[in-house]
């Protein structure tokens, strides 16, 4: 029986080759020839401030704005602030923000299972499959797969035409991704070269770090880690390093217990560079609404039953 949930075509899968070779592919081929160049001349402060303040931007992009707020509505904001975060992490060359938001709701709904899009723990037992799972989770999935029918999916998100607007417009904010370094590198040394490695650095080194960044979540934090809490028939996990590395991603484990929450974070140990973003656009008075746990739930939900401890998947 065909599942109205998904799309298949060739020339979806025609997309998505081209978007792996673009913005996976290319981004390895620049990383490798930046580093060659390091031969030739080291980098200094100026690529080092670029690759740092664009990984910033592109990754609190893609976890406050694709994840935490349209993913899972878990604050609220205003239009202006909404439609930079999804500039911002379109920036990362990770896909549409729409496509994003309902691939990132179909692995909530399947997480683990049959038509989890990026599961690393669907291809047996064994050292060797388990590395099969692994790669596939990493980065092959993104050559060919199902797409989710954003009708089912995002109905909230493409009901929201200035999303859709600035959404339509993701090759043109991939671009200036690459853009801005590169200009702000001519600039700070009034030089070619300069150009060269702020594009380099704080462009395409940038977008594969946060490529692989992002998708180390999918697998080493379905694969390793701790469980705090019990879910719903999936493997996520805690991995403290991967917060620290991922925006406060790698409390994965805290997410998938509460999916709704714009804390992944839920212990004051527990760093997540992307709440306090969200707490200081608080601060501001530029979101409210933020939802977080009560403690009295952390702690039932570290008790219950795994049948009795379903989640909210928190997109309304």
């Amino acid at each position: 029986m065909r599942d109205n949930r998904v799309l298949r075509g060739r020339h979806l899968h025609r997309l998505q080759r081209r978007h792996f070779i673009l913005f996976d592919v290319l981004p390895f081929v620049g990383t490798l020839a930046a580093l060659a160049l390091l031969a030739v001349r080291p980098i200094g402060g100026m690529e080092i401030g670029l690759f740092a303040a664009m990984w910033l931007v592109t990754g609190l992009g893609l976890t406050v704005g694709y994840h935490r707020l349209f993913t899972h509505g878990a604050f609220t904001t205003t239009g202006w602030v909404s439609n930079l975060l999804i500039v911002m992490g379109s920036m990362a060359g990770r896909g549409p923000m729409i496509s994003w938001a309902a691939m990132h709701r179909r692995h909530h709904e399947l997480s683990d299972h049959d038509g989890d899009l990026h599961s690393p723990n669907l291809h047996g037992a064994g050292w060797r499959r388990r590395l099969h799972g692994f790669v596939h989770a990493q980065l092959t999935w993104m050559v060919e797969h199902d797409y989710p029918n954003v009708a089912h999916y995002v109905p909230d998100l493409i009901a929201r035409r200035s999303w859709v607007n600035v959404n339509g417009y993701y090759y043109a904010w991939v671009l200036l991704g690459l853009a801005i370094p590169a200009v702000l590198g001519g600039l700070i040394s009034a030089s070619v070269w300069g150009v060269l490695t702020g594009f380099l650095w704080g462009g395409v080194v940038r977008m594969f770090v946060v490529e692989q960044t992002m998708s180390a979540i999918n697998s080493l934090n379905h694969m390793l880690g701790s469980r705090p809490f019990q879910t719903r028939g999936d493997n996520s996990r805690n991995l403290g390093v991967m917060a620290w590395l991922a925006w406060g991603e790698g409390w994965h484990n805290n997410h998938h217990a509460f999916p709704y929450s714009a804390a992944f974070g839920l212990r004051w140990s527990e760093f997540d560079l992307g709440f306090l973003f969200i707490r200081a656009l608080e601060a501001a008075g530029l979101a409210w609404n933020v939802k977080v746990p009560a403690p009295e739930r952390i702690t039932a939900r570290m008790t219950a039953h795994p049948a009795e401890a379903a989640p909210d998947f928190g997109h309304g």
